[in-house]
């Protein structure tokens, strides 16, 4: 039993990182999103860069195991959206502004993903935890 509950704590632990780490993804994604229209507050200025969220692998030594951890957050070095607005305060001596380089559907598959790995980790730690339940029920018996 002993080894069984190790054993369960350890997946109970590496589907809580993947939680962890699909909500940071979520955070930057969201960003992304909220940003997608901004412009810079000085005229010609760069807006908003969109954001890519990495992941990482660790060993947690405490549980022998390895987990998944937000990494670094990148920015996407793609080009700016460019329109031609010459009224617009943002806009540079041509009369172009700059728009965050944000495709509102990429981010969307990319929230969908998210979402779907953090319920694959969700259903997980429940699976766990009936696993658990049911094994006390039959030592209580």
């Amino acid at each position: 039993m002993a080894n069984d509950s190790s054993d369960f704590a350890r997946s109970m632990a590496i589907a809580t990182s993947g939680l962890r780490a699909q909500a940071g993804r979520m955070r930057v994604i969201s960003e992304n999103i909220a940003n997608a229209d901004s412009t810079s507050q000085t005229a010609g200025g760069n807006p908003y860069r969109r954001k890519v969220p990495t992941f990482s692998s660790a060993l947690d030594r405490t549980l022998d195991a390895q987990v998944v951890t937000l990494g670094k957050i990148k920015p996407d070095q793609s080009n700016f959206r460019v329109k031609y607005e010459p009224n617009n305060p943002a806009a540079d001596a041509t009369g172009n502004v700059k728009y965050p380089n944000v495709n509102s559907v990429v981010e969307m598959t990319d929230m969908r993903d998210a979402q779907r790995s953090y319920e694959a980790n969700l259903n997980i730690i429940s699976a766990t935890r009936r696993m658990i339940q049911r094994t006390l029920d039959i030592l209580k018996s």
